[in-house]
């Protein structure tokens, strides 16, 4: 029997909530199983339903829970909430929605809970739940120990940093300087239909004014552009790397910010991570640029196992994090960290960075980069560094971008288009 139109899309954003709530596996992984022949408009849509619904997704269950008598399976909780989500938050005619939605539990094998199913959805229709005495964390979907978190951190802007976190983010660019300007880019991008304008304070970015595919965006398969938000742009300018310096991007998968600092100056620039697929990807990044690094497999918090002993002038540490400053693009973050994920990141960084700096050079740089919004990621772990090290001092970094922290900078989700993102810069005083 042929589906009905857009059944196709709701089954596989059914799984793929389903996978992140349920199985805890991140919400890539779980479109990267989407068969290769599911159409191009299913598949937008299959992504718009399942990120959206992760998005709302405790919002959307605060809706359900009034209309249900028992707890669902978790694969019908997830059609539940997707077709609910259609409901609140798409241009999906209503009829379209609770039909094609409805359609889905056969190929689901939920037949048996069709009539709930039809039921539930079209009872919100006629009669939709309010959640005006709702809290912050249920009214913007946060789990409550992130929401309590944000709110300690941030304060009378915490509402704002909640509802950015489910903001849609924009597409920002970065030019390969060593190939195209972003002025000649912006030009040739027009002549086929693609709008771009500057990011504030990135001297190499553009960001589109619709999103684009990567590989149809021109120049992109040239190496002549990469897609980077404008918050991962600005390590570059704070690393300032000079051509002739040894350069070490500590944690550099995807290779983003490797290939940043490759398309600013000459420099001998060692690409190192722990994880061996990632690295495979960084290079992939450098060689459709143009670009050459030393890379290499390894931990950054042992260095004795990969470093050969001389000493580099600057070290770029973006340091592995809860991700809370991307929420925005990824989602189903909300659903996959824990409270206790924050201090045990807090700790890696910690040691990181203690790892790190005996090789840096005296006079050197060290950027700390996460993009993590919370204090106990950022200020509080370099803070502390700080008052344990006598040969390090904090660089104030003078920018009309972010906010300042007793160290270094903090940038809220949203706030001129950024991601959320911390950044502080330490001098080797020795």
């Amino acid at each position: 029997m042929a589906e009905s139109a857009g059944t196709a899309a709701r089954v596989h954003a059914t799984r793929a909530v389903a996978a992140v709530i349920d199985q805890g596996r991140s919400l890539d992984a779980a479109m990267a199983v989407w068969p290769r022949e599911l159409s191009g408009a299913d598949r937008s849509l299959a992504r718009l339903l399942a990120y959206g619904t992760l998005r709302d997704h405790r919002r959307l269950g605060a809706l359900l829970a009034p209309k249900l008598k028992k707890k669902p399976q978790p694969l019908l909780d997830a059609l539940l909430r997707v077709g609910l989500y259609q409901l609140e938050a798409t241009r999906v005619p209503p009829h379209a929605a609770v039909h094609a939605t409805v359609a889905a539990t056969q190929k689901l094998k939920l037949a048996k809970a069709r009539g709930m199913v039809n039921a539930v959805l079209r009872g919100h229709q006629r009669e939709p739940v309010r959640l005006d005495d709702a809290s912050d964390a249920v009214a913007q979907s946060y789990p409550d120990w992130l929401a309590t978190m944000i709110a300690e951190d941030w304060g009378e802007y915490a509402p704002a940093v909640l509802a950015a976190g489910n903001a849609r983010a924009p597409m920002h660019t970065r030019v390969n300087r060593r190939r195209a300007t972003p002025a000649a880019l912006r030009e040739r991008w027009a002549e086929a239909g693609v709008a771009a304008s500057p990011i504030e304070h990135c001297a190499d970015g553009l960001t589109l004014d619709e999103p684009v595919a990567a590989e149809r965006l021109p120049g992109f398969t040239e190496g002549e552009v990469s897609i980077q938000d404008g918050a991962a742009q600005l390590a570059a300018d704070l690393v300032g790397p000079v051509d002739g310096q040894r350069v070490l991007d500590a944690c550099a998968a995807p290779g983003n910010k490797s290939a940043h600092l490759l398309e600013r100056a000459d420099i001998a620039l060692t690409a190192l991570d722990i994880d061996t697929e990632r690295v495979a990807t960084l290079e992939s990044t450098l060689a459709r640029l143009g670009l050459t690094a030393t890379v290499q497999v390894g931990d950054a918090g042992a260095p004795d196992a990969w470093w050969g002993g001389e000493p580099f002038d600057r070290i770029l540490l973006d340091a592995p994090c809860s991700g809370t400053g991307v929420i925005r693009r990824h989602p189903d973050i909300k659903w996959l960290r824990r409270a206790s994920d924050i201090a045990t990141a807090a700790a890696r960084q910690r040691a990181l960075l203690a790892a790190l700096w005996p090789l840096l050079a005296p006079g050197g740089r060290l950027v700390y980069a996460t993009c993590s919004i919370l204090r106990a990621e950022g200020v509080d772990v370099v803070a502390d560094f700080l008052s344990a090290t006598a040969d390090a001092r904090a660089v104030p970094i003078l920018a009309e971008w972010g906010r300042p922290e007793a160290v270094g900078r903090r940038i809220a989700p949203g706030d001129q288009g950024f991601d959320g993102f911390y950044y502080a810069v330490l001098e080797h005083t020795g």
